[in-house]
C-alpha cells in the first residue's frame, strides 16, 4: 500500500501545556536546541536531526490537559548505551524520571527509559534490541535495569 503522504519533508508535532516557561526550558535541554520562535503564546523549535517542528502552545481557554489520551511521545536512539546516557542526561536537567533504563523483553523488546514533561506527558527514549542482545533474553522476561540503584525495591 502507498503511504497517503508522498515524500514528506517534516513531522509537525504541537502540544497544549501548563506552564509555557517550565516546557519550553524542558524542551530546549530535550531536543538540545534552542526555540526558533518564542512569544507569549507559543514556542516553535525546529529540531532538524529529527525532521521535526515542535510547537508548544500555551493553554489558555483554561480547559483541563487531558495527558492520559495521548499516551506518550517517543525517541529512538541507536543503542543501549544512548539511552543509559540520555537517563544521566535527564537527570542532569532535573527531568522527572517515570521509569530508569532497562531492558525489557515483553512485547517488543527494547532498552527503555520513561521520562515526564513539565505538563504530564510521557515520554519514552528507547533502543532496540540488536541480534546479539535478543539472544541474552532471559527465561522469565524479567526487566534488566541498566544503571547500578535505580532497580524499584
Amino acid at each position: 500500500m502507498p503511504p497517503m503522504i508522498p515524500a514528506a519533508q517534516e513531522f509537525h508535532a504541537s502540544l497544549r501545556v501548563a506552564d509555557l516557561d517550565a516546557s519550553t526550558a524542558f524542551y530546549t535541554a530535550f531536543f538540545g536546541v534552542a526555540p526558533k520562535e518564542r512569544t507569549a503564546r507559543y514556542t516553535t523549535f525546529v529540531v532538524p536531526h529529527l525532521a521535526l517542528n515542535f510547537v508548544l502552545l500555551v493553554n489558555d481557554r483554561g480547559a483541563p490537559l487531558d495527558t492520559y489520551s495521548l499516551y506518550h511521545l517517543g525517541l529512538g536512539v541507536a543503542t543501549k548505551a544512548a539511552v543509559i546516557e540520555s537517563y544521566h542526561r535527564a537527570r542532569a536537567a532535573g527531568a522527572e524520571i517515570v521509569k530508569p533504563p532497562r531492558t525489557t523483553w515483553r512485547g517488543t523488546p527494547l532498552h527503555e527509559l520513561w521520562l515526564r514533561d513539565p505538563t504530564g506527558y510521557l515520554i519514552e527514549i528507547y533502543a532496540r534490541l540488536t541480534q546479539a542482545e535478543l539472544a541474552t533474553m532471559p527465561a522469565d522476561k524479567e526487566p534488566e535495569f541498566l544503571v547500578p540503584g535505580t532497580a524499584p525495591g
